[in-house]
């Protein structure tokens, strides 16, 4: 037997919910700015005891309103705050694994490369994926083998927010880390945006890049790993166009000797250096001189 207490909390909790289920777009936007005032930075149980044991129920319904209406951005900033508040609960693993149930991750993921979406909503969906790989190594995979690396480093690539790239740079360093199995497909997605014509993205690109080998040491000529001087002798493999021997037979390099940018500098290689813009200024540009040409 329940008591009163209980009951009414049960009972309360079925009026919101059935509020929520016969309101309209404004009344929903209503709803849920209430909701992220109220909960924001709560724990599992927290939001437990305030939906009386059913917080999986509104996250349903919450996720079940993403999937419909997420390419017409509809309240879309404010639904994927509220999921994030969900995300976010610390003990709360299993709201992750729900929301995972429903697709959330490939959701997430063809937000960013909607055009018509505003950036502040795409930031917002880095976030929950920060969340969602923040998770632990599965759930790193999880992203991956959803094309996710290729998502977000197109996304880093064309967007143009600032604090956008910044949030995808971080999500990209996460995966790249703890996260043997598709380490070297972060590692070739960031080369791929090298030639990009964002300067920020660039640089954040090469930032990350710098990090993980940091992390790990040198990748090139590991097994399993795209070889340095594949690299250069096959650039438009990679989208690295630019690539080109040095004249001589030294050490290759990934910029023209007379970049203005010489600042930054980027290990490459076994105890070699390569040299590398973040500016773009270089970018189409190859050192030329060998004998016919980039081979």
């Amino acid at each position: 037997m329940t008591s009163v207490k209980e009951q009414e909390a049960i009972r309360k909790l079925m009026v919101f919910l059935q509020e929520w289920d016969s309101a309209h777009k404004v009344a929903r936007s209503r709803i849920l700015d209430n909701f992220i005032e109220s909960n924001n930075g709560k724990t599992e149980p927290e939001l437990e005891l305030e939906f009386s044991q059913g917080a999986s129920l509104f996250l349903a319904r919450l996720t079940a309103w993403l999937r419909m209406t997420y390419m017409y951005s509809t309240c879309l900033d404010k639904l994927l705050k509220s999921i994030g508040i969900f995300l976010s609960a610390a003990s709360g693993r299993r709201y992750i694994i729900e929301f995972l149930e429903i697709g959330g991750v490939l959701i997430l993921l063809e937000i960013l490369g909607l055009n018509h979406l505003k950036e502040e909503d795409k930031r917002e969906s880095v976030k929950l994926l920060q969340l969602v790989a923040d998770a632990g190594r599965k759930y790193k995979e999880l992203i991956c083998e959803s094309y996710g690396v290729q998502s977000l480093t197109e996304f880093l690539a064309t967007s143009n927010s600032a604090e956008a790239q910044e949030d995808v740079q971080v999500l990209l360093d996460s995966l790249g880390h703890s996260n043997p199995k598709y380490q070297n497909q972060v590692y070739k997605g960031l080369i791929a945006v090298l030639p990009c014509a964002s300067p920020r993205a660039q640089q954040l690109a090469l930032q990350t890049l710098r990090c993980m080998q940091v992390g790990s040491g040198p990748r090139w000529g590991r097994k399993g790993s795209i070889s340095f001087p594949v690299l250069c002798r096959s650039p438009w493999r990679w989208g690295l166009q630019w690539a080109a021997p040095v004249p001589g037979g030294g050490q290759p390099r990934l910029l023209c000797e007379d970049c203005p940018c010489h600042s930054a500098l980027f290990s490459l290689g076994r105890g070699g250096r390569g040299t590398l813009c973040p500016c773009g200024a270089c970018a189409g540009r190859a050192v030329l001189g060998a004998p016919g040409g980039p081979v």
